[in-house]
């Protein structure tokens, strides 16, 4: 999949006041909705939109250590 990935500034909502989806580009105001998901890569928070945490679910949950679930 070619999809360009937002800017890193975009992605913290403390900077620009809207949070984007690290995968989709998706923009949501007023900081990320209760149903998008955060994930902290290489010290950095990326968030993902709903459609694309649900997509990718079993992938983010494999990354977990086993003492999460």
């Amino acid at each position: 999949m070619d999809q360009k990935t937002p800017d890193p500034a975009q992605l913290d909502p403390e900077a620009t006041g809207n949070t984007v989806c690290a995968r989709c580009g998706a923009t949501a105001a007023d900081g990320a909705p209760p149903t998008w998901t955060c994930s902290v890569e290489n010290g950095s928070r990326r968030y993902f939109c709903d459609d694309c945490a649900r997509a990718n679910l079993r992938a983010i949950e494999g990354r977990l250590d086993s003492s999460w679930w």
